[in-house]
């Protein structure tokens, strides 16, 4: 554990660093081996790219131990930090973000996303002291196994679009703030993507913030002047993948032809990738 544990230290700081901390969300192995050998310092798991990978669909209906089987794969192949997307813990008490925790240390992670959905449209986030505590719960499991898990502390309040837009932010505020006193490490508010908002976020908690990279959102550089921690990309890379495979299906279905696969890589440049030993947990 202690290599783990100086991971989880290291990825902690990469936080705390002069630049912004770019996370590319892997799905499967192949992906999380092309993310390492472009030279990212650091990898996530994006749960949603898993959960279709694997024939669910989003939002907690993959059972935990085919998710974290799933990331503890993602985990063998790549020698750089990794942080796991577990939803909202697989559970609604303490006790089941505590375990989902382990099951991120057994699986080799380094940290987690712990958001507060519900995916219950008559109650979209979980009751806020409820949140806190499971947050706590997460990360005294950690400190109990000796790995600090980087916890990043998630609020859906934006991308479930919940109350009155006007009242988002001010929500979004308050439990933000609470889930850095209950000692999360980062926070994260998918949903937010135009600047003066994302702005005046990092100045309020003048704490790590989070934010999902999608289309319309402001470019890498900007959120860095913006004062972002760090920026993740979630199941876009995954979409985006099945995008071409549709053109691709598309085409030989309807052509014949094979012009979507142009710009694939070679053969023998995946291979190569994929050459490398596979590593041992232990």
């Amino acid at each position: 554990m202690s290599t783990q544990s100086s991971k989880a230290d290291v990825f902690r700081s990469m936080h705390h660093g002069p630049h912004i901390l770019i996370l590319p969300n892997a799905w499967d192995s192949a992906s999380a081996r092309v993310f390492e050998e472009s030279g990212f310092r650091a990898i996530a798991t994006t749960s949603a790219g898993i959960a279709f990978a694997l024939g669910y669909r989003d939002g907690q209906r993959i059972p935990r131990k085919e998710m974290l089987d799933h990331v503890a794969r993602i985990v063998r192949v790549v020698h750089v930090p990794v942080t796991a997307d577990v939803e909202g813990g697989y559970g609604d008490r303490p006790e089941d973000a505590a375990e989902t925790a382990r099951a991120v240390i057994e699986a080799g992670g380094i940290g987690m996303n712990l958001e507060d959905a519900t995916g219950n449209s008559a109650r979209p986030l979980v009751d806020l002291p409820l949140q806190i505590e499971k947050i706590k719960a997460a990360m005294e499991a950690g400190r109990a196994l000796g790995v600090p898990l980087v916890l990043n502390a998630r609020t859906d309040v934006y991308l479930a679009q919940v109350g009155a837009p006007e009242s988002r932010y001010q929500e979004t505020l308050l439990r933000l703030t609470a889930y850095r006193e209950a000692g999360a490490d980062c926070l994260f508010a998918p949903g937010i993507r135009d600047a003066a908002t994302i702005a005046k976020l990092t100045e309020d908690l003048k704490f790590p913030v989070n934010i999902l990279a999608v289309v319309g959102a402001p470019s890498v550089t900007e959120l860095e002047n913006l004062g972002v921690a760090r920026v993740s990309v979630g199941s876009g890379p995954m979409r985006a993948t099945l995008g071409l495979i549709q053109r691709f299906a598309r085409e030989l279905k309807q052509q014949g032809t094979y012009s979507a696969l142009e710009n694939a890589p070679s053969y023998d440049e995946i291979n190569q990738i994929m050459a490398r030993e596979i590593h041992d947990l232990g």
